[in-house]
């Protein structure tokens, strides 16, 4: 996937621009929407094949400079807590909200203040709207056990960092989820029980 500014290296946006234009006239590229371009791929027997979702969102954060990360409900899908696949794709943008369209896709982008999208990681963002997609009444242990086993060390301690972000209800969660998991010494083996005569 491919924007104008991934290529304003090259040249000026009027050169770019047209650059595009002749390679869509070709049909080297292909035109999903305003300001967004992909090499056209097919498949023997499902045709012409789509873009990911992921995609196109990271391609609208390069062409509008804005950040876009999933939504309560796609991001608890994401990280699997829970199985329910949401209905409509939506995702939280710090730019303004609006619905965009490419291809057989709907994107929904719903505007979020800066601070709530911009001063945390990635991760820690996308761990916050899970816990408030799954919601503060049925966070279970489960929930947080997983993402303590799943998430790197690194983007655990970007939990401990990004703590002061969220509302009070999730500190007790993310702290623990923060704390590394105890894992067995491999080099410690275990003893024998000794049989006691009878």
């Amino acid at each position: 996937m491919h924007t104008p500014f991934d290529f304003l290296d090259l040249g000026s946006p009027h050169s770019v621009g047209m650059a595009l234009m002749r390679l869509v006239r070709s049909g080297a590229l292909r035109r999903l929407a305003r300001g967004l371009y992909d090499v056209p791929r097919t498949h023997p027997l499902l045709g012409e094949l789509q873009p990911g979702t992921d995609e196109i969102v990271q391609a609208l954060s390069r062409r509008d400079g804005s950040v876009v990360q999933p939504a309560q409900a796609t991001a608890a899908n994401l990280l699997s807590l829970s199985e329910q696949v949401p209905v409509r794709v939506v995702y939280e943008t710090d730019g303004p909200s609006r619905t965009v369209k490419v291809g057989s896709q709907t994107i929904q982008l719903k505007h979020r203040p800066p601070r709530q999208v911009r001063t945390a990681s990635p991760m820690s963002n996308l761990v916050f709207a899970a816990l408030r997609g799954v919601g503060k009444a049925n966070v279970n242990e489960a929930h947080i056990a997983h993402l303590r086993e799943t998430l790197s060390a690194k983007d655990r301690a970007a939990l401990s960092k990004d703590l002061p972000l969220v509302p009070a209800w999730m500190h007790p969660y993310l702290r623990f989820i923060a704390t590394p998991p105890q894992r067995p010494d491999p080099s410690v083996k275990p003893t024998k029980r000794r049989k006691h005569a009878a």
